[in-house]
């Protein structure tokens, strides 16, 4: 079956010449020219991967993207933006998004970035079939849960992945540049930026026991202590 795109994007034209574009290298696209329209059909149908610009009709693209994280946490999700500021891209990165493409950019681009991640999402598993226990916690790898007593809190594939590389690697501290080019391939700016969001909420599902940190050794990078 090939892999099916949503494409939320208000501008007729860009959003043909997408669609078209990545058509023509087999994927199914289905183009949407609002927010609203985006969310109700992502509900009524499974895709592989969202493509949501920014700025949007009717639901803007960052509330987009919340609204499909509270239904699918590991379904890729690409922003489309024409702007530069660096809070614009972290409240995308905070509200559920992978991957920031900015407004001019090649097709080539685009397309590189889809296959990106759809390789990661069709690997089978991203993270792997195992449990570890942290602390009181109980971090189940293949399921992208975290649970200790009754409480249990499911990561988006991202929060998994470094949750499980710190954990594999917490005898030193874990480069940040390191952790970039695993987790998303690259160490620019931005994505350095992303990853502190998702070490910050990784430290908010961790404070229920004390005895588990995930210590930030400034200029060098993050190691999982557990005592």
């Amino acid at each position: 079956m090939n892999k099916r795109i949503l494409l939320v994007e208000d501008d007729p034209s860009l959003g043909f010449v997408i669609q078209y574009g990545i058509s023509q290298k087999g994927y199914d696209v289905t183009l949407c020219k609002d927010g609203v329209a985006g969310e109700d059909t992502f509900k009524a149908s499974p895709f592989h991967l969202c493509i949501f610009d920014v700025m949007l009709p009717k639901m803007d693209g960052i509330t987009l993207a919340k609204r499909v994280r509270q239904h699918d946490k590991n379904i890729p999700i690409l922003f489309l933006t024409a702007k530069s500021m660096v809070g614009d891209k972290l409240d995308g990165f905070s509200a559920g998004a992978d991957d920031y493409i900015t407004k001019p950019f090649s097709m080539e681009e685009l397309l590189c970035r889809i296959e990106v991640f759809l390789r990661r999402s069709s690997d089978a598993p991203v993270v792997s079939d195992n449990s570890f226990k942290l602390g009181r916690y109980h971090f189940d790898c293949a399921n992208l849960i975290i649970k200790i007593d009754e409480t249990e809190k499911t990561l988006t594939q991202k929060e998994a992945e470094i949750l499980k590389m710190l954990y594999q690697n917490r005898d030193r501290v874990l480069k940040r540049e390191e952790m970039l080019g695993h987790v998303w391939g690259n160490d620019d700016y931005f994505m350095g930026r992303s990853m502190d969001v998702f070490i910050s909420r990784l430290r908010k599902y961790l404070k229920e026991d004390p005895a588990v940190q995930i210590v930030n050794y400034h200029g060098v990078g993050f190691r999982l202590e557990i005592r």
